[in-house]
């Protein structure tokens, strides 16, 4: 049996990030394995260090427009196998999604759409979760524990974010889009934070105009879904608010498989 600790971190730019010491922070917490979102960047234009940290092998998929989206994963063990995307044109482009195969289980790490630009935007975030969905179904078809990260881009009920009332008619906690992580779960899978913590005042996204952070005045918009019936594999689960670099902080689960 093998312990990983996986953590996931929009960190909003990972060049940027790194002039915020990610580098050190990876050095220093050690996670085996970091699902990274909004990379905004290509590997050919990323620091050597950034490429691959000491002890770890990266992976990424990044947009075809500059600057813009991206996923990479780095980790200490190796893979069986590696899938970027959805096979679906449309959202591969924006390199918002890459799975990472183990012997035991899929990492499925993905940065969702916001839907806050336009309605074409929320549409187009609608329609990604739809074809999320189905690509989940052909990997539970392999008979193998599946854990999906990464920025979901949805508060998911009231407990998640510090105002939720006035947030009711906002991209990000409009029915339509909490009833997908309804559907989600109907699909087999389970909240892994909110397993283990029931507890308001949770978040992992705050606003950087407002300094809404210094009050706690945020979404949790990052999560760790996983097969409900392999819950018990999952120690913990935890978010690590107090880890500064982008308007996001990490979330993460210990996982013994």
């Amino acid at each position: 049996m093998s312990k990983y600790k996986i953590v996931s971190w929009n960190v909003n730019g990972i060049r940027a990030s790194e002039k915020k010491g990610l580098i050190e922070w990876i050095q220093s917490f050690k996670p085996d394995i970091l699902a990274i979102q909004e990379t905004k960047a290509k590997p050919e234009q990323l620091s050597d260090k950034l490429k691959e940290p000491e002890g770890y092998y990266s992976y990424w998929n990044s947009a075809k427009r500059p600057g813009y989206s991206g996923v990479s994963v780095y980790t200490r063990k190796k893979l069986l196998n590696l899938i970027s995307g959805f096979g679906e044109k449309i959202f591969d482009d924006e390199g918002r999604s890459i799975t990472l195969e183990y012997p035991k289980f899929f990492l499925v790490n993905t940065y969702y759409p916001n839907g806050n630009a336009s309605n074409e935007r929320l549409e187009y975030k609608l329609a990604f979760y739809r074809a999320f969905f189905k690509y989940i179904k052909t990997l539970q078809k392999k008979k193998k524990m599946i854990i999906c990260c990464g920025d979901f881009n949805i508060a998911h009920t009231e407990i998640d974010l510090s105002r939720p009332k006035e947030n009711s008619k906002v991209s990000g906690f409009l029915p339509q889009e909490r009833a997908l992580l309804d559907d989600f779960i109907n699909m087999g899978f389970s909240d892994t934070f909110r397993y283990f913590n029931k507890e308001a005042g949770q978040y992992s996204w705050w606003d950087y105009k407002t300094r809404a952070r210094d009050r706690n005045v945020g979404w949790r918009l990052d999560y760790f879904f996983a097969d409900t019936k392999y819950m018990s594999n999952i120690n913990k689960a935890f978010i690590l608010n107090e880890v500064y670099g982008s308007d996001h902080c990490p979330v993460g689960i210990d996982l013994k498989i």
